[in-house]
C-alpha cells in the first residue's frame, strides 16, 4: 500500500485516507490477511465527471483495495468504463480514459 500511494502521489492524486481493515479486525481479536483500502484521486479528473453527471461523487475519489492473495499483493478496484456507464457518461470521456491509465499503471506497480 505504500508503494502504490508513492506512485499515486508521484503521479500528481493525493491520498486522502487509507483504511487498514487487517488492523482494524486485530483490533477485535480477529486475523485477516494484509487488506488496506487507500483513497485518493485528483480534482482534474474527477470535477468534469460530476459536472457531467453529480451522482458521480458518490463514487468519487477513487478506491483501490490492495491485499494478499495466495502469498501475492493484488489491486482491486472498480472499473472507470463501469462507473462511467452507471452514472451516464461516455466511456471514452477524457477523464474515464485518463482514470483507466492510472490504475493500469497502479495495478503494475504492485
Amino acid at each position: 500500500a505504500v508503494r502504490i500511494a508513492a506512485t499515486i502521489e508521484a503521479a500528481g492524486g493525493t491520498v486522502f485516507a487509507r483504511v487498514d481493515h487487517a488492523a482494524g479486525a486485530a483490533s477485535v481479536g480477529l486475523k485477516l490477511m494484509p487488506s488496506v483500502l487507500v483513497i485518493f484521486g485528483n480534482p482534474k479528473l474527477g470535477t468534469p465527471l460530476m459536472q457531467a453527471d453529480p451522482t458521480f461523487g458518490v463514487d468519487l475519489p477513487l478506491r483501490v483495495l490492495v491485499h494478499e492473495v495466495d502469498g501475492r499483493t493484488v489491486l482491486t478496484y472498480h472499473k472507470p468504463e463501469a462507473l462511467a456507464r452507471t452514472h451516464g457518461v461516455p466511456v471514452d470521456h477524457p477523464s474515464i480514459v485518463k482514470m483507466t491509465g492510472v490504475l493500469a499503471k497502479l495495478a503494475g506497480a504492485t
